[in-house]
């Protein structure tokens, strides 16, 4: 036999072994046995290494097309490397030295973030993290005993003191640091409102950070558990237009398991968010790039959520493509869609196994790949005069993902700006569940009954391939459709029957 039979692509994210309900993966890493022969299924350490020249220019085409047409992804041991050019971290017509340039930079900038946060709240970068409010909202800090003895006290492994006597006398000096320099912070007059909710959000990131994937014994270790509470509670300090959201932790939690260094973990996320709270890229025509926020998933107002635009827009999907299940469930009150909030807020981190959840990013961040996203997010400035002194797309199609080719071939949008791929996941899954939910679903709770029944047994290869069939017999039939009107589920169902 001259290929690897395989091994689990779990076995590299170990599971604690009292965790026995865990969902297994579907997937197993695959590699030839012979290394000069090129068949394989797992994008592997030696055909990465091969898709660059000596400079370190990287064939984004080549590496794509690995990705998707391979059953197993990418092997974990380059998996956070890959990544970081999917999520567009480093431009592949890039060298060596100039992403080394880059990262360094990175590094550095982070470096400085941290330490600003420290210089407000000790307890970042201390290796530690905290679980209870240590700061009212008007400010003040909060100085019962209580609170102070809730303080990273009970939970575990976040409560280990890494003392040597194990008296928890290091533990109480932070406290007292801490609780010190809020007064010191107070003393000086009101805390500025973006402190004041940075320190809100402190807390509930380490609840958040408590929860976070704790059947994985790489959480076992408290440093690892504080380097996630520093990534968030750094973000949510830069970025105070978004902040903390719930289920952040969920999309950073395999950043610090896949890349060594905290700052890199920290650029990686930082780009994720950027894909999902802030730019999508919309190809208008041949002259013009427009950036908007289709994918604001933790963008909040007042009045809404950020993924309420993309409930809506699968509420349309599923109108088009299944009008029946749309009527029943709009029957039901489930017209907002909001029993699938949770898919889209985390990207699906909770209906699939640890592992097959990676797969999935990986297959969409390829499938919807687009050159220019490195560009964008670095120089968003300059955006707008490359785009207006450039008479056409320089990059070759085959540098674009297959799904953005689609979105590209079928004119982009017509005015309007792409869905992303995520969407047409979740509406393929309510296709493919459209039987059970209508003869089974009586009432909403039946509907998250059944579809959170699915955690676990979704296959991750056959969901994206279902949604990109989806996806291009919609654009196929969308463009007739009236969308300024209601659309009649009994032309709809014609139409895609």
């Amino acid at each position: 036999m001259w290929r690897d039979p395989g091994q689990p692509a779990d076995s590299y994210y170990q599971v604690r072994p009292e965790c026995t309900d865990v969902p297994k993966t579907r997937f197993k890493i695959k590699l030839p046995l012979d290394p000069l022969l090129q068949a394989g299924k797992t994008l592997s350490p030696r055909k990465w290494q091969a898709a660059f020249t000596p400079e370190g220019y990287l064939d984004i085409s080549k590496t794509l097309s690995r990705i998707y047409r391979g059953a197993s992804g990418i092997h974990p041991s380059i998996r956070g490397e890959v990544w970081e050019f999917l999520l567009g971290c480093y431009d592949p017509k890039s060298t060596f030295d100039e992403r080394d340039e880059i990262r360094q930079r990175r590094r550095i900038q982070y470096i400085r973030w941290k330490e600003e946060c420290r210089q407000i709240f000790p307890v970042v970068g201390s290796g530690r993290f905290i679980t209870a409010p240590i700061i009212t909202e008007d400010g003040q800090p909060i100085q019962e005993p209580l609170v102070i003895l809730e303080t990273n006290q009970d939970r575990g492994p976040s409560a280990e003191t890494g003392n040597a006597d194990g008296n928890g006398s290091n533990q109480s000096r932070m406290n007292a640091s801490c609780s010190e320099m809020l007064r010191e912070l107070t003393s000086h007059g009101p805390l500025d409102q973006k402190v004041i909710q940075w320190l809100l959000t402190l807390h509930q990131i380490g609840l958040d950070v408590h929860r976070t994937d704790r059947t994985l014994v790489f959480y076992e270790k408290q440093e690892n558990l504080s380097k996630l509470w520093d990534i968030l509670a750094v973000y949510a300090r830069i970025d105070t237009d978004v902040g903390y959201c719930q289920g952040m932790s969920d999309l950073c939690s395999p950043m610090i398991m896949l890349l060594e260094d905290e700052a890199d973990a920290f650029w990686c996320f930082e780009r994720l968010m950027r894909r999902l709270a802030f730019l999508t890229i919309v190809v208008l025509d041949s002259y013009c790039i427009e950036v908007d926020d289709k994918r604001g998933n933790f963008r909040c107002t007042e009045s809404s959520v950020g993924v309420e635009t993309q409930l809506s827009n699968l509420a349309e999907i599923t109108q088009v493509v299944d009008p029946k299940l749309h009527q029943h469930l709009d029957a039901l009150g489930g017209g907002d869609y909001l029993f699938a909030f949770r898919m889209l807020m985390v990207l699906f981190r909770r209906e699939f196994s640890f592992c097959d959840s990676l797969y999935l990013w990986e297959m969409m961040w390829a499938l919807e790949y687009d050159p220019d996203l490195f560009s964008v997010y670095e120089e968003p400035e300059l955006n707008g005069e490359k785009a207006e002194g450039s008479k056409g797309r320089t990059k070759s199609i085959r540098h674009y993902g297959k799904f953005e080719r689609e979105n590209m071939k079928n004119g982009a949008v017509n005015s309007e700006s792409p869905l992303p791929i995520s969407i047409f996941l979740v509406a393929s899954v309510l296709k493919d569940k459209s039987s059970t939910l209508l003869q089974e679903a009586r009432g909403l709770d039946d509907v998250v009954k059944i579809l959170n029944d699915m955690t676990g047994n979704l296959d991750a290869k056959k969901a994206c391939s279902s949604a990109m069939k989806l996806h291009k017999k919609y654009l196929k039939k969308v463009t007739f459709l009236p969308w300024s009107a209601t659309i009649n589920p009994d032309v709809a169902f014609e139409m895609f029957n």
